[in-house]
């Protein structure tokens, strides 16, 4: 009896000890922390911001739903006191409490500068006051010009009402006059910015913030069996060069141009490691993988479903169609053609050029287990062209004369970082702007698609011994993990969002958890996995990767075929095959 309770060392035990090596995975391995950390993080802006909702806001909202469709029953087109209520629905935001206001400031990053970069830091009353006063014209100008713009509106509109709203001439006016009065609100509304500075002292915030970070990251530390003092010394350097990144990435010459705060974090950790190199104490920081992957956590939570719905199956098939097969075939284009000696290079190139930038290289970096000289090549090509093609688009898109939506769809489904998507789509108008997000949005999805798809293809084939069987646990094993938090965080906050109705989530959770609190972490995060990827990144192992311009040309020619592809498919989906969707965007 005492020697049958005895298993097998191949038996019950190996799968006891299995089972216990996968529970404490849960503790000791990042992708989980960073699974716990994002979560964490948006319970507690849930807790914060549906705490903190503005006053009467069912009030309010149901106000303005009565008269905006009283409005759409008594006219064909959006009046001007359609966009009225529209715009004092939009003013409702959680992120205007008073914890709304303090989280916002807490977590955002350096302010905008011109000449004196401690002006990004630090502003007096005295500096406000002068600042204020030299915009206080244009606020006045704008002012004026918006008015008079309202008043042509009123006019115009009045005159198509007279009609009974049946002359399709004198309705086509009334609602170019009132875009132009929509426009005019929107420079009055920038003006009124800069002309109502207040003083700051981001400084303490800054302070408060790096602690708050390194806590919380070097709980996951201590947990997976690092030391904190080790941690927290090295993050120091990391927070402080992150701050500097976007310090720079904030003056205003340069924001202009769009070289964001990542590109500044990877040129200044790669200055540092190539000259006098990375510190051996600072290297226990350089978590680059840890950050960004929280950080992708929080994005999962600005993916919702009624937002991707909304601009329906044109949208769907322009980032899910397309962006598969470009993906493939530039990955098949870097094996044939090219020859690209690495195939986890190929394939982090192909993802991160395909689906949307620096997110899904981490994540297909991950299951295909790429060396960090290939995910820092991989995200330096994508910072580059990204740069170029969100300056370089709209201008196209306008001087060629494409429709601001057309222009919108090919440029989210092109265009890799989703800010630069945002930035670029608002140079062209609203519509564009909607549009090119919305499509960004749907693509990110594909983030945990293609890790999944990657883990199985390099498991099953490219690293499989031929006649041998891929088990489920191998697969499980390379997925990356963090990707389960970044869907759950998706799927929890759409359905969240569906149960409030679009009016409440977009105050509670648009205006709240996310722009009041979870964007800002999430830019912080990645800034500090830049820096890590710099500060980890040799030159000379770069070279490696280099020679003969191939991931260059992999790059280039598969952004090319996305160009051409891309268009193609957001003409015929948008104005051939569901004018009616477009027509109502």
């Amino acid at each position: 009896m005492n020697n049958s309770n005895n298993s097998d060392p191949s038996g019950n035990e190996v799968v006891v000890d299995v089972a216990k090596s996968q529970l404490s995975d849960l503790w000791k391995k990042e992708d989980y922390w960073a699974i716990w950390l994002g979560f964490l993080l948006l319970v507690f802006g849930i807790v914060v911001f549906f705490n903190n909702e503005p006053d009467d806001m069912q009030g309010k909202i149901k106000e303005a739903n009565a008269a905006m469709s009283a409005e759409e029953a008594r006219a064909p087109f959006k009046t001007v006191a359609w966009h009225k209520a529209a715009a004092n629905k939009h003013k409702l935001k959680a992120s205007s409490s008073k914890l709304g206001r303090f989280l916002s400031k807490f977590t955002s990053k350096p302010h905008k500068w011109r000449t004196n970069p401690l002006d990004s830091l630090i502003l007096s009353k005295s500096a406000a006051a002068s600042r204020n006063s030299k915009t206080k014209a244009d606020y006045e100008k704008a002012k004026a010009e918006t008015a008079a713009a309202l008043t042509a509106a009123e006019k115009k509109e009045a005159d198509a009402a007279n009609a009974g709203f049946s002359d399709e001439h004198l309705n086509a006016e009334a609602q170019t006059s009132i875009t132009t009065w929509l426009i005019a609100k929107n420079g009055l509304s920038k003006a009124k910015k800069k002309a109502s500075v207040k003083p700051y002292n981001q400084i303490v915030y800054l302070v408060g913030l790096f602690f708050v970070i390194a806590l919380l990251f070097g709980a996951g530390i201590v947990a997976m069996g690092d030391s904190f003092s080790a941690f927290f010394k090295g993050f120091c350097l990391i927070f402080l060069l992150s701050v500097i990144s976007y310090l720079l990435a904030s003056q205003a010459t340069v924001k202009a141009y769009g070289i964001g705060y990542a590109a500044w974090a990877i040129a200044i950790g790669l200055l540092i490691s190539n000259t006098i190199g990375t510190p051996n104490w600072a290297i226990p920081a350089v978590q680059t993988e840890y950050y960004i992957k929280t950080g992708l956590v929080l994005l999962g939570a600005e993916i919702l479903f009624s937002k991707i719905l909304s601009i329906g199956v044109p949208g769907i098939f322009v980032a899910w169609v397309v962006t598969p097969i470009v993906l493939v075939s530039t990955y098949l284009f870097g094996q044939k053609i090219i020859k690209i000696p690495s195939k986890t290079l190929n394939i982090t190139i192909s993802a991160d050029m395909s689906v949307c930038g620096v997110s899904a290289a981490i994540a297909t970096a991950a299951a295909c287990r790429a060396k960090k000289e290939e995910l820092t090549l991989s995200v330096g090509l994508s910072l580059v062209f990204t740069s170029i093609m969100m300056i370089v688009m709209p201008a196209v898109i306008k001087a060629v004369g494409i429709p601001e939506i057309l222009g919108g769809a090919w440029m989210g489904g092109t265009i890799d970082a989703t800010g630069a998507v945002a930035a670029a789509g608002a140079f062209l108008g609203e519509k564009a702007l909607y549009t090119a997000a919305t499509i960004k949005m749907i693509q990110n999805i594909l983030i945990g698609v293609i890790a999944f798809c990657v883990a199985v293809y390099w498991c099953a084939k490219v690293e499989n011994i031929p006649g041998q069987k891929v088990g489920a646990m191998e697969i499980w094993h390379r997925f990356p993990k963090f990707v389960i938090g970044f869907i759950l965080a998706s799927v929890i906050f759409s359905a969240i969002y569906a149960s409030l109705g679009p009016d409440v989530g977009y105050t509670l959770i648009d205006q709240g958890v996310i722009k009041g609190m979870s964007k800002n972490l999430r830019g912080w995060f990645f800034c500090l996995a830049f820096v890590s990827i710099g500060l980890a990144t040799n030159f000379r192992e770069l070279r490696e990767q280099l020679k003969g311009g191939k991931p260059l040309i992999l790059y280039v020619c598969g952004q090319t075929f996305n160009l051409i592809l891309t268009l193609m498919m957001a003409y015929i989906m948008f104005y051939l095959v569901f004018p009616e969707i477009t027509g109502k965007i």
